[in-house]
Order: C-alpha cells, then structure tokens, then sequence
C-alpha cells in the first residue's frame, strides 16, 4: 500500500448535477493551504481526503499510503485513514468532560499506530487547565484547542481543517494561529487548511493551491499566489 510519493498527491473528478470537481496536486508542504471562494470545492476535496465521499475517478495518497484509487478498484474506509478533521464548530461531545473528548480520538486508533503522547498535546495546546470540565463551560477558542487535541490524539497522518477560525473573534483567531503554527512547526504532523481569508494564508501557509469554480488555478507559495 505504501510507495515513494508526495506527502500530499491529490487526483479526482467528482461530479454532481449542478458542480464539477476536477482537481490535480501535489504538496511537500507541512501546512497546504486550500484558497478560494465559497463554494469553489474546498471542503469537497477534503471530504475526499478524509474518505467521506469518493470520487467518480481519481487517486489520493498520503504520506506514500494510497487511500484511494478507482483504476486499483483501492477506497480505504474513513476510520482506517488516520485523518484528523477540525470543522468550523469544534463538534465536542456536550456530555463528556475535556479529558474525555480529547480520548475519544484514541478508540479509531491501533496500539501500534499511536504517535503523539496525551502530555505532549496537553503542554502545547495549553489546556491541561481544562481537562475536567465540559464544553459548555469554554470559550471558542478553549473548545478549538480541544478539537485540535482530540484530533491530534488519534495519531493521524495528515490534519484536514475546515474554515477552523471562521467563527473566532480577531483575538480567538490569533491565539489558534499561534497553536497551529506551532504543530506545524513542532509536532510533525502535516496539515490540510481550507480558507478564503488571506491573513490567515500569508501567516500560516507553506504552499498554496487556489481553487475556483472546481479548478485549481495556481499552486505556490502564498507570496507566488497571492502576490506581494
């Protein structure tokens, strides 16, 4: 299943009756940044990263693992991927504490396939504070740390954020920037981010592929894509 590739290799046409996906990329990147518009197919192509939808042809592979590939007749289902999702709404379970959420990631996860330690996220998200208490007791910001260490937590092999700060306060947003920038920097584990907001590009992305009306349009970095 594993051969020499890109850390990312993104290949798929999906079609639906009223919008066409035709994407083609690759990244080496630790932050890939996905930019463009609303409804240009942004969250379309991390759902087919994460396996929640397939494509009608195409090929992803992540960190040499082929996830999918309809000419091999290869779809790996979603739990056995080992990808972290953090949405826009951090999606924390109300009845369990901190702790609790965070340990979730851990059951879709093999004894042998277990990365980061607990105490290594805790220290660098800073919620170790937290553990004991319930999402309903936390800022926005407190329940992005925790979606961030649930996900982490499950040992994935590459992150896929979703909009993650959309619904953040310009001081929320920075504070979770500064945490991404520092598992992108520190933890080693490769990250996927969709967005529409240049701030958020210019500061955190490596490479940057621009999508529009289902097409990527140009691959770069963000000064290369963006402009100066």
């Amino acid at each position: 299943m594993k051969e020499k590739q890109s850390l990312l290799s993104v290949r798929a046409l999906q079609r639906r009756p009223d919008f066409t996906l035709d994407v083609d990329f690759e990244s080496n990147s630790a932050l890939t940044a996905l930019f463009g518009p609303s409804g240009s197919g942004k969250t379309s192509i991390l759902n087919l990263i994460a396996g929640v939808q397939r494509p009608a042809r195409g090929r992803i592979v992540v960190a040499g693992n082929v996830l999918t590939d309809t000419e091999a007749g290869i779809f790996i289902p979603m739990h056995r991927r080992r990808v972290g999702v953090v949405f826009q709404d951090a999606q924390l379970f109300p009845h369990l504490t901190v702790q609790q959420n965070i340990k979730f990631g851990q059951w879709f996860t093999r004894t042998h396939d277990q990365g980061l330690p607990l105490e290594v996220i805790v220290e660098v998200l800073g919620i170790g504070s937290l553990m004991k208490r319930r999402p309903a007791t936390l800022s926005g910001g407190e329940r992005h740390r925790v979606a961030l260490a649930r996900a982490l937590l499950s040992s994935p092999r590459i992150l896929l954020m979703d909009e993650p700060l959309a619904a953040l306060d310009d001081a929320r947003r920075s504070e979770i920037m500064s945490l991404i920038e520092r598992i992108r920097d520190e933890l080693a584990v490769p990250i996927v981010y969709v967005t529409h907001n240049v701030e958020e590009v210019r500061r955190l992305a490596l490479r940057v592929v621009r999508i529009n009306a289902g097409r990527v349009v140009s691959t770069g970095t963000a000064a290369e894509v963006l402009g100066s």
